[in-house]
């Protein structure tokens, strides 16, 4: 019973699969894309404008005009085509594809070259740099988008597969980065963004190939098996010869990626001071595996060497044992390279002295309350002797300070509110309680204690 619910399941799943209805006769989906193979007349034209569009997208750095190029492009063409005569042994189409592929890809970079050489503006944006380190997922957005492409033009409908393939493979970016490379002779730019145009090219054909041949495409009458099978060798080594150098970057960006969050954690976690912080951070991996994690710290200074002693160590409990700390702070911050500045670093230098700002803002309202307060009680005695006069005539001197307690034998701190008075005669008991009464509503004190003094005299005496 088990094996027979197996059976059917497995059936149900083939019939989900099973693209038998769904596609054109193998006549009219070829039809399609050998006229997407030629690249002449409107073809051509709409190719150079779209270049011209996806380096303006790039100059300005711009997503959207970057896309809208790629939707327009006619790139798609002769690679398909490629793919397709690989699949069905069909050698003239074969050539036919790679001759336009070839000179479609010299006029893209071509015309990429001449507008950035009378472009006014030269400056690499990231939309630019992106397309200058492919790895290994760039391989993977190839094969499956040649793989979506292929099913969509072999299929009776074809939805919005097509222009979504144009956008994910990003064909036409790449030609123009290579462009801005040879205008502005940045080789970096230009075997970078070569090599990414190289890898879409490949795995789109590759997954044409083999999306013929799980279409069940059958081969031209004229096929020769021996150069076929020549020609499927020379295109599996290059698929394969051209994944090397994109799963070596990809295992780079790995590294990096790890290094640079262990860096991270670091930092957060070894350099945390009250009155320092850190203004950012800077991990770095040279060619020859030498790593430097450079730490630009902004307040009170500390003392560096110390500071590097006590926190190597620390670095293998990260992962990054034998990377070289450098810690820049006070006078060594002039080594950071202006040209390296970026707005996040801009934003942090805000936040630092925003909030050293506010620190030191409430110390300044902590420190004027304290003297406000002092002020008040030296003053206070003048302020309030017009009406001890009247209400007190006995009292001839008097003094309002706040005094620290200490506790000898606990040391525990206290403050007290004492008045110093010397009278004229003789005050009763009740009429110094009156004078304390009078003291706390008018000081407005909770509580003050009036202690009576006979040097108060002596000293208004000596000033006279």
């Amino acid at each position: 019973m088990k094996q027979i619910d197996l059976k059917a399941f497995s059936g149900a799943i083939k019939d989900y699969f099973d693209l038998t209805s769904f596609l054109l006769p193998q006549s009219e989906a070829e039809e399609t894309i050998r006229e997407g193979v030629s690249f002449r007349g409107t073809n051509l034209l709409v190719l150079i404008m779209a270049i011209f569009i996806a380096s303006l997208g790039l100059n300005v750095n711009s997503t959207a005009v970057i896309i809208g190029a790629m939707l327009i492009s006619p790139l798609m063409g002769p690679i398909i085509g490629l793919g397709l005569a690989v699949g069905i042994q069909d050698f003239d189409l074969m050539k036919r594809s790679f001759r336009n592929l070839f000179m479609a890809t010299a006029f893209s970079i071509a015309t990429s070259a001449v507008y950035f050489l009378i472009s006014p503006v030269n400056e690499g944006h990231s939309e630019l740099l992106a397309r200058t380190s492919p790895t290994i997922y760039d391989v993977l957005i190839g094969f499956f988008g040649g793989a979506a492409g292929i099913i969509a033009i072999g299929s009776k409908t074809k939805g919005n597969v097509i222009p979504g393939v144009a956008i994910a493979t990003a064909l036409m970016p790449p030609l123009c980065t290579v462009g801005y490379g040879l205008a502005t002779w940045q080789m970096n730019y230009f075997l970078g963004a070569l090599y990414l145009f190289f890898i879409n090219s490949v795995f789109i054909a590759c997954a044409t190939t083999l999306g013929v041949k799980a279409m069940k495409y059958k081969v031209t009458d004229f096929s020769n098996p021996v150069r076929a099978k020549r020609v499927r060798r020379t295109v599996y080594t290059v698929a394969l010869l051209t994944m090397v150098p994109a799963g070596f970057m990809t295992y780079r960006m790995y590294r990096t990626n790890a290094f640079q969050t262990a860096c991270g954690r670091f930092v957060e976690q070894n350099f945390d001071f009250p009155a320092t912080q850190v203004l950012s951070y800077k991990a770095k991996e040279d060619g020859r595996g030498e790593r430097t994690l450079t730490v630009t710290l902004m307040g009170r200074l500390l003392p560096e060497d110390s500071l590097t002693m006590a926190l190597t160590p620390q670095l293998a409990r990260f992962g990054i044992a034998g990377t070289q700390l450098r810690i820049i702070q006070g006078d060594n911050s002039v080594q950071v390279n202006p040209g390296e500045i970026t707005s996040t670093m801009v934003r942090d230098i805000y936040q630092v002295t925003q909030n050293t700002i506010n620190a030191q803002r409430q110390e300044i309202d902590s420190l004027r309350a304290v003297t406000d307060v002092i002020a008040r009680n030296d003053t206070i005695g003048a302020t309030i002797s017009p009406e001890i006069k009247v209400l007190f005539p006995q009292v001839r001197d008097i003094a309002v300070t706040r005094g620290i307690v200490s506790n000898v034998d606990t040391k525990i701190l206290d403050t007290i509110n004492v008045a110093l008075v010397q009278y004229r005669s003789p005050i009763s008991r009740a009429q110094e309680e009156k004078l304390k009464e009078y003291l706390q509503a008018r000081l407005g004190y909770s509580n003050i204690d009036i202690i009576s003094s006979t040097v108060l005299s002596k000293k208004t005496s000596q000033k006279k």
